[in-house]
């Protein structure tokens, strides 16, 4: 379990590599292997996101935890692999309605740097882009998409100023409005102080935090775990499923009782999103913890080759199956996998790729 741990520490080190651009290397080249196909040219794809139609996938392409590198929130066109930048830091006039707290203290500066995303309908139908960043503050900020498919757009409308200290990770929103969001552990200094608190025998335990309008912040009693990461919501609003990265399981809470009904056991969970079976799919890190050395020092227009896999979890059962797993080229390192069709789609922490693999093959 520490070595579970550890990786994930590694993966957060990682998040500050350089940008990245053209490699020669052709174990690095942006080329298919087998029923999987990179597209290139994106900044550590974190999280992804797919819009309505399944056309398009939002994109966020993460900076770093500690806020030091900004990022973007970017589209990917199915049809003709097309990237397009749609909202950078900086860019907003921040003159529509607010949609988060009324504290917030208006758009975000160019160190804007988006982790987790969420996207769901609001009470009033429109459709809403919610993104965990770390760049200027600490937050969760609220987007509202317009148009649709390929030809869709992001309007800043708000934020949530996280909690003192917080270190936020991945965020989805309630059916009755407002957001959960995963504090991964307490902000207590650097990126130093957090290597040696993850190298500990006793590592640091996070929460889930409940946002709502008027009421504000407030812990979710009964979700604490050691490195909570992705989380999703039931269909029915009446369960979470948090990510316990450290502690090597996927648990199912319950939003009345606040007790753990379920939980299956995954390695170094990172993000999760529904299939359309109805089923959960968890990306899971399985490299050791030295071989992240790999991706320290990424050269330009490369990837993490690191092994991981994309797990599919019955909500009831709690049964997993393992649909897709990697190590090396066309790419490593996966954080999320979303299916759109019978195709899915996998984003990394590092690199410059986003992975499409044929599952119909």
């Amino acid at each position: 379990m520490r070595r579970h741990r550890l990786t994930l520490l590694c993966a957060v080190a990682l998040a500050g590599s350089p940008a990245f651009g053209e490699s020669e290397d052709p174990a690095q080249a942006c080329a298919a292997v087998g029923h999987a196909r990179p597209v290139c040219g994106f900044q550590n794809p974190e999280d992804l996101v797919a819009l309505p139609g399944g056309e398009a996938v939002l994109v966020s392409e993460y900076g770093a935890i500690e806020g030091g590198k900004s990022g973007r929130l970017s589209m990917l066109v199915l049809a003709n692999d097309e990237r397009r930048v749609l909202f950078e830091g900086g860019d907003a006039a921040g003159t529509a309605a607010r949609w988060g707290d009324a504290a917030c203290p208006g758009p975000p500066g160019p160190e804007f740097s988006p982790h987790g995303i969420h996207l769901g309908r609001r009470t009033s139908g429109q459709l809403q882009l919610l993104a965990v960043q770390h760049g200027g503050r600490e937050s969760v900020e609220f987007f509202e998409v317009l148009g649709a498919g390929p030809r869709a757009g992001l309007k800043w409308r708000g934020c949530a100023v996280a909690p003192p200290k917080a270190w936020l990770n991945s965020v989805a929103a309630l059916p009755e409005g407002g957001f959960v969001t995963t504090e991964m552990m307490s902000r207590s200094g650097g990126i130093e102080d957090l290597t040696a608190s993850f190298a500990s025998d006793d590592p640091p335990r996070g929460r889930v935090w409940q946002w709502q309008p008027g009421p504000g912040w407030a812990p979710v009693p009964g979700s604490e775990s050691t490195l909570p990461n992705g989380i999703e919501v039931s269909p029915d609003g009446r369960e979470l499923f948090i990510n316990a990265s450290g502690d090597g399981r996927v648990i199912v809470l319950s939003r009345e009782s606040h007790q753990v009904l379920r939980s299956a056991p995954v390695p170094s969970t990172d993000n999760a999103r529904w299939a359309p079976d109805g089923r959960l799919l968890v990306a899971s890190l399985l490299a050791d913890t030295a071989d992240f050395q790999t991706c320290l020092d990424l050269e330009e227009g490369t990837f993490c080759p690191l092994e991981f896999q994309i797990v599919a979890i019955d909500p009831v059962s709690m049964q997993t199956e393992v649909l897709y797993r990697n190590a090396g080229p066309p790419m490593g390192a996966g954080t999320v996998g979303l299916q759109v069709g019978d195709e899915l789609l996998v984003g990394s922490f590092a690199g410059n790729r986003v992975l499409r693999v044929d599952l119909s093959r």
